[in-house]
């Protein structure tokens, strides 16, 4: 997914052109359908780093296995499939650009590659929704509160906040 204007949001909310029509789930559902497709696509992307898993099998596994599950007596939230798949698709794809622009948003003595791996995922899944239409302040409030699911007792958020922020205004700075 090279071409940027292959990735298609509503700019209002950041959703999934192929996502549920509006009619039929409200606005509020969509929207935490969104949240947690984010959260399974950082869960995605670390998987298939530490497992070696192809983008289809992990795809495959959260859609069938993890979407809208019951686990430890609550029902894990339904996501948002297209949303999903576009960011690790995307992630995947463009890969090289992302890092290249989380490396120029880190200190030059931790590289992308010396990160927490869970970190190392969340950039990627941000940057590459920094790729589609969705407006980069919703994108860094929503990852920021994946980091904050991720590492709740931690400072981990507000370093996340910040590198979304750089990597924001260098990938999308018509946005700004």
């Amino acid at each position: 997914m090279s071409d940027d204007k292959n990735i298609q949001n509503d700019p209002e909310s950041g959703m999934d052109a192929a996502a549920a029509p509006r009619g039929k789930v409200p606005r509020e559902v969509r929207l935490r359908m969104k949240s947690a497709a984010r959260l399974y696509a950082v869960q995605a992307l670390f998987q298939m780093e530490a497992s070696g898993q192809t983008t289809r099998a992990v795809e495959q596994e959260f859609e069938d296995h993890r979407f809208g599950i019951e686990l430890n007596g609550e029902e894990l939230s339904e996501g948002d499939v297209g949303l999903f798949r576009m960011l690790v698709d995307a992630a995947v794809n463009e890969q090289a650009r992302i890092d290249q622009a989380t490396d120029r948003a880190l200190v030059a003595k931790w590289p992308i590659a010396r990160i927490d791996p869970v970190l190392r995922a969340l950039f990627r899944a941000a940057g590459a929704e920094f790729l589609s239409d969705a407006p980069p302040k919703v994108v860094i409030v929503e990852f920021v509160q994946v980091a904050q699911a991720f590492f709740p007792e931690g400072k981990e958020s507000q370093f996340v906040n910040a590198v979304l922020d750089h990597m924001a205004r260098e990938m999308r700075p018509e946005a700004f």
